[in-house]
């Protein structure tokens, strides 16, 4: 192990899942430094500053949306929760309390290290420039230029479908609420709106999708939102 290793900071009380999850990072070349507590996970993420944080909702001293909430009050380092909690409202709260992904348990390990390495890429990307094109399967999104192609052809979209588009693109890989979109885009959040959304969803699939049934570059997450598969 190096100093260039990312720090991974796992909160969670379960020793197992701690063991776990510890042999698992350090034999991917990571460092790993844990908590078991909220408030002890918090001390550490401003002492320590992690590259990734993996966090348990189901802490002994407090909910782990509370964590997250705090977090995101001074840190925009990337959090994938890691919960035995696997209801809707249990995603959509923290995703929305900033949460960038969301893993409930059991869970694979393989899966677990590529939404690691998807956040530590969001984590460089923060440091540095913003990134303006973004690649989708064979669709490409330039975001300065309000152009999106398949190959060497523009795909044509309306005013609403880019700006859809574009706030799928400007967070590629990561879980979008279908009320943080629905802000964003139109600037409402009633659930009653919700078919408003999937109408549009549907008309971009058409448009960027080979198969619009089986949808590739637009994902869904049942109960949740809408995730933008990106390509590097």
């Amino acid at each position: 192990m190096t100093n260039k290793d990312p720090l991974i900071l796992i909160i969670d009380d379960e020793p197992q899942i701690l063991r776990a999850l510890k042999t698992i990072l350090l034999a991917n070349h990571f460092q790993v430094a844990t908590a078991t507590t909220g408030e002890q996970g918090l001390t550490l993420a401003a002492l320590q500053p992690p590259e990734v944080i993996i966090l348990d909702l189901s802490l002994p001293d407090m909910d782990g949306i509370q964590v997250c909430e705090q977090i995101r009050e001074w840190s925009r380092v990337p959090i994938i929760v890691l919960s035995v909690r696997d209801h809707e409202k249990d995603k959509v709260a923290a995703l929305d309390k900033g949460a960038d992904d969301y893993l409930t348990k059991p869970f694979g390990i393989e899966e677990l290290l590529a939404r690691i390495r998807v956040a530590l890429r969001h984590a460089d990307q923060n440091l540095g420039a913003k990134k303006s094109i973004i690649k989708a399967g064979s669709v490409t999104i330039d975001l300065i230029k309000h152009l999106v192609t398949r190959g060497n052809d523009e795909i044509r979209l309306t005013a609403t479908e880019f700006k859809l588009l574009s706030y799928f693109a400007a967070h590629s890989d990561r879980v979008l609420t279908q009320q943080a979109i629905l802000n964003h885009v139109w600037g409402f959040v009633e659930l009653d709106h919700v078919e408003y959304l999937r109408v549009y969803i549907g008309q971009l699939r058409k448009k960027l999708e080979t198969n619009a049934d089986d949808p590739q570059i637009i994902v869904t997450e049942p109960g949740i939102g809408y995730r933008l598969k990106s390509t590097e």
